[in-house]
């Protein structure tokens, strides 16, 4: 069962990020702040939950949350800053867009690093422990999951309606055959010659 909060002195927001191992496609991130006593037996670590779940998931939380926002770091700023830095902006972008400012972050790693000027708590595996944590999990992976879909149709040899842009062998094999596209990883290593040992 999650836990509803880390603390109860100020209001919080739970921030995920979904994409940081794919070859291509944006880091999508997300910040939401559920309302006070929020539980849902759906709710989990995205990575644990059925797609038909994350779904479901995703419109009780965009019903009920007291704010939520989601954001997103390009390939080419990924080339640019590198796939942690572009990690915490994607987060400090969903929380700054947020309608309401939170007193604490609720982040999901071991590492956080923003301008935003509020406190916050870095948690291992936070996104299946705190329930603000897992509703950003969830925003950020079906978010995330919809643009990839929308790339799959401009791009359908690299199988990114399945993949997500994860280094399946399928997607591997289709950069070796029909090469890079504007909307891959160019430092993520998944040039041709890099993938002849795959």
């Amino acid at each position: 069962m999650l836990k509803e909060c880390f603390q109860r002195e100020v209001p919080e927001a739970g921030c995920d990020e979904a994409g940081r191992g794919c070859l291509a496609g944006p880091v999508f991130a997300a910040a939401v702040i559920l309302p006070p006593g929020f539980a849902h037996p759906l709710l989990n670590d995205s990575k644990k939950m059925s797609e038909k779940n994350r779904y479901l998931m995703r419109d009780v939380i965009l019903r009920d949350a007291v704010a939520w926002a989601v954001a997103e770091v390009s390939p080419e700023e990924i080339d640019r800053i590198n796939i942690l830095n572009a990690s915490f902006a994607g987060m400090s972008r969903a929380v700054e867009r947020l309608s309401f400012r939170p007193g604490l972050l609720l982040i999901d790693g071991n590492r956080f690093r923003s301008t935003l000027g509020i406190p916050f708590e870095c948690i291992v595996g936070g996104d299946g422990l705190y329930a603000s944590i897992a509703a950003a999990s969830v925003l950020a992976k079906t978010f995330r999951d919809d643009r990839m879909k929308l790339l799959h149709e401009e791009y359908p040899q690299y199988g990114w309606n399945a993949n997500k842009g994860y280094p399946t062998r399928q997607h591997r094999l289709a950069v070796l055959r029909y090469g890079l596209t504007p909307h891959h990883r160019l430092t993520f290593h998944c040039a041709p010659g890099q993938l002849s040992l795959f």
